[in-house]
C-alpha cells in the first residue's frame, strides 16, 4: 500500500467559529457505502490527488465518496454554513447549506481537511472531473445516473478545504470576482447575444492596487433549470461577447460569467435571466399504422414540441397509392389519428405529417409506406439447407412472390423423419425466414416443407426437400499392440477399429509415433485403410510411443491409448580411430577418443584400446575402461605403433575402428653397460665402456663420473671416446665410477656403479710437520738449548702398515724412529739452526719426504745476578740486582724472577720482568726475610741464586697532636699532650721543646714518660713556641736504643702582665691555639659545605632541564 500523503495543516486558515461535522454516520450493517457530497452552483469542492496535486470541483456537481465502513468524513465549513446529511433510498448525501436566509447564493463553500488524524479513508470518486493517472473501474449503484464511475486510486485521499494561498493569489481572486453579470440582447427563439465587461478595479468603492490583466479568459455558464439549477459551460475564450445557438424556444435561461487569469478563477457573477421567443412546432415523427384491412388503413401519431404556442392542427398528406412522389392532403385537424377507406387490397400508399400553431407550420416528417391487406399468400419456395450438423439442420426460405413488404406473413416449417412413420409434423411457426432444427439423429435423412399464411389464410405447402444430418466423428480406436517379435530396427503393430464408427465408414487410420518416453513431438508414420503397419528404420535400445486415430466423413476421432515399445539394444558401432593428444614422448603417448556414432541403444560402458608394433602384427590390449583417454607407456623411442579402438555396452563389444599409426619421439640413449676398470698402477686406472642403444639418434658424447664416495661422484670425462685413463689416484683406495651416454635428444640413464680398489704403495707424504712448544713438553730432561721437539700427522699408509719414520735434520745420516708421531731430538748445539724433514716407511719402501722446516736451538740460559738491599724501613725493603737502571723496557731479552720465602718455608714469586729493582711492601717490623733470584731468556730459566736474608728495622712512634697550654699565673703555665700506648712491649717517653722570642732553635725542656709539664720560666710580653714528640725505648739484647718520632705541630703562646690583659692574653693564646688546632676541621667543613652546595645545584639543573 502506498504511503499516505502528509496531512494538510489548516489550523492557520480556519477561524475559531468554524463548525465541525464530527458525528459519523454508520450504516446498520457497517458495510462499504457510497456517500455523495453535493456541491451547489457557485460552490467549490477541493481534494488532493495521490500525486499531491490539488483538484477543484466547481458546482453544480455530486462527488461520490467510497466509504469503507459507512462513516461520513469530518467536513470543515466556513461561518454561516452548516453540513446536512440526507439519506434517500439508502444513499447518503452531504449538503452544505447556509444557516441564515440572507446568505448570498454566489458565496463559496469550502470543505477543509481535518488537521487531526483522519478517520478511515474516504476515496473520492469524482463524477465530473477527468480521471486521475490510475483508475479502478468500480460500479457505483444507487447514486442517480452514475452506473459506472472511475474510482480514483488514492491511498489516503481525504476531504480537505481551501489551500492556503499567498496574498497575490487572493488579491487576483478578489479582483476577478468583481465581474458583473452578462447582458442578454437580440433574443431569438434559438439564439441570444451575451455581452459583459471585464472585472473592475473598484471593490466596495475603493481602488485596489492590483491591476486588471489585459488578457483575461472568460467562461459562460448557462442553466435552464432555474437560478439554483445545474449550470454547464457553453463558452470559454477571451472575447467579451458571444452568440449562443441551439437554444430551446420559449425557455427560461440563466447565464453567469466567470473570469480567469493564469489558472486563477474568480467567483462567477450573478445570473442574467432571459427567455427565448416562441416559434413553429418541431417536425413531428412519422405516423404509424394502427390497423389495416383490405380496404382501409388506420394511422396514429404523437404531437411534437409546440415551442411556446399550442398546436392548432395536424396536416396528413398521402400519394393516393400512385407512387409518383406527389402528395395531397388527406386530413387536417387536431386529432392524432385518421382512417383512410375505399382502398384496394394489397395497395401501397405513402404518408407524411406536419403540425401547425400560431407561429407557422412545421416541416413534414419522413415518408412511410403502408399496404392494405390482400389474399392468402402464394406457395413459397422450398426451404434451403444453409448448414448441417450432427444433430441439427439450419434451413432458410423466402417470402412468396408478390407479397407486400409490410404485410405480416407467418410460416410453418414441417418435418418428417424417414423411419418414424408419423408423417410431417410442424417444427416451427413464426415470422422468421430461417430456423435451426435441433435434437436430430446423426447421419439420418429428414424431409421438409414450408407453408406461408396470413390473416387471409394459408398457402399451399412448398415442394418437399430431403436433407441428411452429418455423421458424428468415430470413436477411439483400440490401443495398438505389437504383432510378432520386436527387432532392434523394426517391429509390427496392429489395432482394432473403434466400437462406434460415428455413423459413417472409416476412411483411413493414422499412426503417430514419438521417440522417447517423454517426447511431445509426434510424427505420422502411416496413413491408410489397413489395420497393421511395420515400423522400421528404428534405433536399437530406444523407447517409442505409438498411438492411432481414425478419420471418417464425420471427422477425426480422438487418439487411442499410447503403446510403449522399446527396441532391444545391440553392440555399439565402430568408433573413430583414437587420436594423439599432445606431442608424442619417447616412451609414452597419450590417446583420446570420442564415443561411437552409434551406441547400439545402450550407454557405452567400456572402451578397449589395442596396440601392435608396425613391424610385427602382434596386437595386445593396452587399455580397457570407461574413460575417453589413456596414456600408453613402456614404449620404445622412435618406434611406430598402430592403435585401434572399440566400444562396449551391456550387449558386448562392437567392432574395432580403423588403425591409427603413431611414431614415438626419439629418446635418449639406453643405459650403458657397467664400465670395465683396469688398474695399471697404484695411481693410474683405465676405464672402458661400450656403445648403448641409441633409440633413434646417434650418441654424441659420454660422461664418466668418478669418485671415492659412491653417492658423491664427479664428472671426470666428457667426450665421444669409449675409454679414459685416470691418473693421480690414491693407492689402496676404493673408487666408484659410472658412465652415461648423451644424444641431441637428451641424456640416457647412468650405468650401474662399478667399484675398484687401487693396489697398495709406499706411504704418503708426511704432513703437518711442526715444532712442539716448550710449554707443551713435560720431559724434565728437555733443554731448548740442546733439544728440538717435533710432531707430525700420520700419513696414509697406502694399504701397507707404516713401520717407522726417517728424520733428516742435517749432514748426518737420517734418524729412524718407531711408529710415533712426535720426537725430541737431543744432543744439539745451542743457538744453531737445523733443517728438518721426515718420511714414512712401510714394507714396500719409503714414502716421499715431507716439506722442510727450519728450527733453531736456543742459547744457554743466563746466571743469576747478585741481590742487595738498597733501602729499607720497618714495612718495606727495596732490593736491587744486576747492572742497569731501575726502569727497563719490556723488550729486554733477559727477564728476572724474584722469589721470597713464605711462612711455610716455600719460595713464592714476587716479581717477573726486566727491571733491576723491586720494592717489597707490607712487611713486619724487625723481621728477617729470605730472597732468591734467577735470570731468564729465550733459552729458558737460569739457575736460582743463593738465599739472601734482609731484616726490617723497628718503627718510630707516630706524630702527636699539638699540645694544649693553660696559664697558671704570669710566670707559670701547664702544657699537656696525648699519651701513647707501649709499642710491642717497648716503653714510650716524650720530649718537650720550646723556642723563646727570636731564637732560631728549639730547646728541650722536658724528657720523660709524663704527658704534661709545668713550665715556670715565663717572661712577660714574650712569645713562646712549644712542640712535643714521642720516643720509643727499644730493649734489644745487643743494647739500649731510642727511636725518636716526629714532632707535633708548634703552638704559639704570648704572656701578658696584668690580670685582664692576662685574661685577654690567655684568650688570645687559646684562640690562636684553637684557630690553629681547628684549621684542618674548618677546611674540611668548608669543603663539605661547598660539595653539598654544588650537589644541590647540579640536582636542580638535572631536574629542570632533563626530567621536565
Amino acid at each position: 500500500m502506498a504511503e499516505h500523503p502528509p496531512l494538510l495543516d489548516t489550523s492557520q486558515i480556519l477561524s475559531s467559529d468554524i463548525s465541525l461535522l464530527s458525528a459519523p454516520i454508520v450504516s446498520a450493517d457497517g458495510t462499504q457505502q457510497v456517500i455523495l457530497v453535493q456541491v451547489n452552483p457557485g460552490e467549490a469542492f477541493t481534494i488532493r490527488r495521490e500525486d499531491g496535486q490539488f483538484q477543484c470541483i466547481t458546482g453544480p456537481a455530486q462527488v461520490p465518496m467510497m466509504s469503507p465502513n459507512g462513516s461520513v468524513p469530518p467536513i470543515y465549513v466556513p461561518p454561516g454554513y452548516a453540513p446536512q446529511v440526507i439519506e434517500d433510498n439508502g444513499v447518503r448525501r452531504v449538503v452544505v447549506v447556509p444557516q441564515a436566509p440572507e446568505f448570498h447564493p454566489s458565496g463559496h463553500t469550502v470543505i477543509h481537511r481535518s488537521p487531526h488524524p483522519p478517520l478511515p479513508g474516504f476515496i473520492p470518486v469524482p463524477a465530473m472531473m477527468p480521471p486521475p493517472p490510475r483508475h479502478m473501474y468500480s460500479p457505483v449503484t444507487g447514486a442517480g445516473d452514475m452506473a459506472t464511475q472511475y474510482m480514483s486510486q488514492y491511498q489516503s485521499s481525504q476531504v480537505y478545504g481551501d489551500v492556503e494561498k499567498d496574498e497575490e493569489t487572493k488579491a487576483f481572486e478578489a479582483l476577478l470576482s468583481t465581474i458583473v453579470k452578462p447582458v442578454a440582447s437580440d433574443i431569438q427563439a434559438r439564439t441570444v447575444v451575451l455581452t459583459w465587461s471585464p472585472p473592475s478595479s473598484f471593490i466596495n468603492g475603493e481602488t485596489v492596487e492590483t491591476t486588471v490583466p489585459e488578457l483575461c479568459s472568460y467562461e459562460i455558464l448557462v442553466s435552464s433549470t432555474g437560478k439554483d439549477g445545474k449550470y454547464k459551460s457553453v463558452y470559454a475564450g477571451e472575447e467579451t461577447s458571444v452568440t449562443l445557438n441551439d437554444l430551446k424556444p420559449a425557455m427560461d435561461y440563466h447565464a453567469k460569467v466567470q473570469a480567469e487569469y493564469n489558472s486563477i478563477k474568480g467567483t462567477p457573477s450573478e445570473a442574467e435571466s432571459f427567455t427565448t421567443l416562441s416559434c413553429e412546432p418541431d417536425i413531428p415523427n412519422p405516423p404509424r399504422i394502427a390497423n389495416r384491412t383490405k380496404n382501409s388503413l388506420t394511422l396514429q401519431w404523437k404531437a411534437p414540441s409546440d415551442n411556446g404556442s399550442k398546436i392548432q392542427s395536424f396536416i396528413l398528406e398521402w400519394d393516393e397509392g400512385k407512387g409518383n412522389g406527389e402528395f395531397c392532403q388527406c386530413y387536417i385537424g387536431s386529432q392524432k389519428q385518421f382512417k383512410i377507406t375505399k382502398l384496394s387490397p394489397a395497395m401501397g400508399c405513402k404518408f407524411r405529417l406536419s403540425a401547425k400553431n400560431d407561429y407557422g407550420t412545421s416541416g413534414f416528417s419522413e415518408e412511410v409506406l403502408y399496404y392494405t391487406s390482400g389474399c392468402a399468400p402464394s406457395m413459397p419456395a422450398s426451404p434451403v439447407l444453409t448448414k448441417a450438423g450432427v444433430t441439427w439442420l439450419s434451413l432458410k426460405w423466402s417470402k412468396p412472390s408478390g407479397t407486400p413488404s409490410d404485410e405480416g406473413i407467418s410460416y410453418i416449417l414441417e418435418m418428417e423423419e424417414e423411419t418414424s412413420g408419423y408423417g410431417f409434423k410442424p417444427k416451427y411457426d413464426g415470422e422468421d425466414l430461417a430456423y435451426t432444427v435441433k435434437n436430430l439423429r446423426r447421419s439420418t435423412k429428414y424431409k421438409f416443407k414450408v407453408i406461408a399464411y396470413n390473416s387471409e389464410g394459408k398457402s399451399n405447402p412448398s415442394e418437399i426437400v430431403e436433407f441428411t444430418t452429418c455423421p458424428d466423428k468415430p470413436g477411439v480406436p483400440v490401443k495398438p499392440s505389437v504383432k510378432g517379435k520386436i527387432h532392434s530396427h523394426s517391429f509390427k503393430i496392429t489395432w482394432d477399429p473403434p466400437k462406434d464408427s460415428g455413423g459413417a465408414a472409416i476412411n483411413k487410420y493414422v499412426v503417430e509415433m514419438a521417440e522417447g518416453s517423454n517426447g511431445n513431438k509426434w510424427d505420422m508414420i502411416y496413413s491408410g485403410a489397413t489395420r497393421e503397419h511395420l515400423c522400421d528404420r528404428l534405433s536399437p535400445g530406444c523407447v517409442y510411443r505409438l498411438r492411432v486415430y481414425c478419420i471418417s466423413d464425420g471427422g477425426q476421432s480422438a487418439v487411442s491409448e499410447t503403446l510403449l515399445v522399446q527396441t532391444p539394444a545391440v553392440p555399439p558401432g565402430p568408433c573413430l580411430p583414437p587420436r594423439l593428444q599432445g606431442r608424442p614422448k619417447a616412451k609414452e603417448i597419450q590417446l583420446r577418443w570420442g564415443p561411437p556414432p552409434v551406441d547400439g541403444g545402450s550407454p557405452i560402458s567400456c572402451y578397449g584400446v589395442e596396440m601392435s608394433p608396425l613391424e610385427k602384427d602382434e596386437p595386445r590390449e593396452v587399455y580397457q575402461g570407461s574413460e575417453v583417454e589413456c596414456t600408453v607407456s613402456s614404449l620404445l623411442p622412435g618406434k611406430t605403433y598402430s592403435f585401434r579402438l572399440r566400444a562396449a555396452n551391456k550387449m558386448g563389444f562392437g567392432p574395432f575402428s580403423e588403425k591409427y599409426d603413431i611414431t614415438t619421439a626419439p629418446g635418449p640413449p639406453d643405459q650403458c653397460k657397467p664400465p670395465q676398470v683396469t688398474c695399471r698402477s697404484a695411481t693410474c686406472a683405465q676405464v672402458n665402456w661400450e656403445v648403448p642403444l641409441s633409440n633413434g639418434t646417434d650418441v654424441t658424447e659420454y660422461r664418466l663420473e668418478w669418485g671415492g664416495v659412491e653417492g658423491s661422484m664427479q664428472i671426470c670425462y666428457c667426450g665421444p671416446g669409449l675409454s679414459y685413463e685416470l691418473k693421480g689416484l690414491s693407492p689402496a683406495t676404493t673408487y666408484y665410477c659410472r658412465v652415461q651416454a648423451l644424444s641431441i635428444v637428451g641424456a640416457g640413464p647412468f650405468s650401474e656403479v662399478v667399484a675398484c680398489v687401487t693396489p697398495a704403495s709406499v706411504p704418503a707424504i708426511v704432513t703437518c710437520l711442526q715444532e712442539i712448544s716448550d710449554d707443551d713438553i713435560e720431559n724434565p730432561h728437555y733443554s731448548p738449548s740442546t733439544c728440538l721437539a717435533i710432531s707430525w700427522e700420520k700419513p696414509c699408509d697406502h694399504g701397507s702398515e707404516i713401520l717407522a719414520y726417517s728424520i733428516d735434520f742435517g749432514d748426518k745420516q737420517p734418524m729412524t724412529v718407531g711408529k710415533v708421531t712426535s720426537y725430541i731430538i737431543n744432543n744439539l748445539q745451542p743457538d744453531t739452526t737445523y733443517r728438518i724433514r721426515i718420511q714414512a716407511l712401510n714394507s714396500l719402501g719409503a714414502g716421499p719426504f715431507s716439506h722442510m722446516i727450519k728450527l733453531k736451538t736456543k742459547p744457554l740460559p743466563p746466571d743469576p745476578p747478585r741481590l742487595e738491599c738498597v733501602a729499607f724501613s720497618h714495612q718495606n725493603l727495596k732490593l736491587k740486582w744486576g747492572e742497569g737502571t731501575s726502569k727497563t723496557l719490556s723488550t729486554d731479552s733477559i727477564q728476572y724472577h724474584l722469589q721470597m720465602e713464605d711462612k711455610n718455608g716455600r719460595f713464592v714469586s714476587l716479581y717477573r720482568g726486566p727491571c733491576h729493582t723491586y720494592k717489597v711492601q707490607r712487611l713486619n717490623e724487625s723481621t728477617s726475610y729470605k730472597f732468591c733470584i734467577q735470570a731468564c731468556n729465550e733459552a729458558g730459566e737460569g739457575p736460582l741464586s743463593q738465599e739472601y736474608i734482609f731484616t726490617t728495622p723497628k718503627s718510630v712512634p707516630a706524630a702527636l697532636k699539638a699540645p694544649k697550654i693553660e696559664k697558671t699565673n704570669d710566670h707559670i703555665c701547664e702544657i699537656t699532650w696525648e699519651c701513647l700506648q707501649p709499642m710491642k712491649g717497648d716503653p714510650v717517653i716524650y720530649s718537650l721543646q720550646v723556642m723563646m722570642g727570636k731564637d732560631s732553635e728549639f730547646k728541650q725542656i722536658y724528657k720523660g714518660p709524663d704527658s704534661s709539664f709545668r713550665y715556670s720560666s715565663l717572661q712577660l710580653n714574650c712569645e713562646y713556641r712549644f712542640r712535643v714528640c714521642a720516643i720509643r725505648q727499644c730493649q734489644d739484647p745487643v743494647g739500649h736504643q731510642d727511636l725518636v718520632g716526629p714532632y707535633s705541630t708548634t703552638v704559639l703562646f704570648i704572656s701578658q702582665r696584668t690580670e685582664p690583659p692576662a685574661s685577654t692574653n690567655r684568650d688570645t693564646v687559646e684562640s690562636t691555639r684553637t684557630r690553629r688546632a681547628l684549621s684542618d676541621e674548618q677546611c674540611a667543613a668548608v669543603i663539605l659545605v661547598l660539595f653539598a652546595f654544588f650537589s644541590i645545584l647540579i640536582a636542580s639543573i638535572i631536574q629542570y632541564f632533563v626530567i621536565k
